[in-house]
């Protein structure tokens, strides 16, 4: 799991890119103001679990080479790791999968809504007309 808090044009945002059963998940988080250390463990500790559950698509990400790495290697990956601004572009297809598939779903419940709502107008409509008619 990989937290990566990044200032994105007049706000800061963490994207946390985690694995689960070899697949790549992401979940963006809007703090707004810099986050300071305090804020960044309250939201790993309460808000991340539940962002985490809330998360549908995945991306498979390629397959990596297990071998051994060498120790300079790996402490110059990890400071250019450090240096890095933003998130990966598996965590961003993650995102993107994850907003269409978000936004399928708020498109089906807003037309359910929609029907719903011309079914109750038309209902009350077929009550007023009886009502007009009732003495004829």
């Amino acid at each position: 799991m990989m937290l990566t808090i990044y200032f994105e044009k007049t706000f800061w945002v963490g994207v946390v890119e985690f694995e689960e059963s070899d697949c790549l998940k992401a979940v963006r988080y809007v703090f707004g103001s810099e986050p300071k250390d305090e804020e960044i463990l309250t939201f790993i500790h309460t808000k991340l679990p539940t962002l985490i559950q809330t998360v549908h698509s995945s991306v498979s990400p390629f397959a990596k080479a297990k071998k051994r790495v060498n120790p300079k290697r790996l402490a110059r990956q990890a400071a250019n790791a450090t240096k890095q601004t933003g998130i990966s572009t598996k965590a961003q297809a993650a995102l993107k999968e994850d907003l269409e598939c978000r936004k399928i779903l708020r498109k089906k419940v807003s037309r359910k809504q929609r029907e719903e709502e011309t079914a109750r107008k038309r209902s009350l409509k077929v009550v007023k007309r009886k009502k007009k008619h009732r003495g004829k």
